[in-house]
């Protein structure tokens, strides 16, 4: 009687670290920063500085809308590093960081060939590490223009932009 008790315990305490694990599985999966995206394939986007808004299209018709943060510096076009202005232009979605120092990150292939010839007339670097990226929490009640030259969103709408666009969309960032 004794050695079914223990016998018995020990299966429960087998379905009990089993169930554990599959809740603590449930819950770092809806925690993660990675989603899915299954619509309409996200084919250009497109940042209006002026407004402050971007755009995620499919063809002609937009997708989501969202309210950016700019460089500290907003008007006018990137010359050099270190400026704080954000590049108008257009450019090519490039790269991604998931594990970028703001959240989440999708790059932009800042500088092009012009701004590169530009830059070199001027005899200044053109800087780059242009991303989309979210807002760590050091830069939480930060200003709405804030970064060094990047387009900010908050990290829930980061999630959302990772998962839809992907390396190689084209970007045309407007005055």
């Amino acid at each position: 009687m004794h050695f079914e008790k223990i016998v018995r315990g020990s299966f429960m305490v087998r379905i009990l670290r089993v169930f554990l694990l599959v809740m603590l599985g449930l819950s770092v999966t809806a925690c993660s920063k990675f989603k899915t995206y299954n619509g309409p394939e996200v084919t250009r986007v497109i940042v209006d500085k002026g407004d402050r808004k971007m755009y995620l299209l499919h063809h002609a018709e937009v997708l989501k809308q969202y309210n950016v943060g700019l460089g500290f510096a907003p008007d006018g076009h990137k010359g050099q590093q270190g400026d704080g202005r954000t590049p108008e232009g257009n450019y090519t979605i490039d790269r991604r960081n998931p594990n970028s120092a703001f959240y989440l990150s999708i790059g932009i292939d800042y500088p092009n060939a012009e701004d590169k010839r530009r830059a070199r007339e001027a005899g200044v670097s053109p800087g780059g590490d242009i991303f989309i990226h979210g807002r760590p929490w050091k830069n939480r009640k930060g200003g709405r223009d804030w970064t060094a030259g990047c387009i900010a969103v908050t990290n829930s709408e980061m999630r959302d932009i990772y998962a839809m666009v992907r390396n190689g969309t084209p970007i045309t960032i407007t005055p």
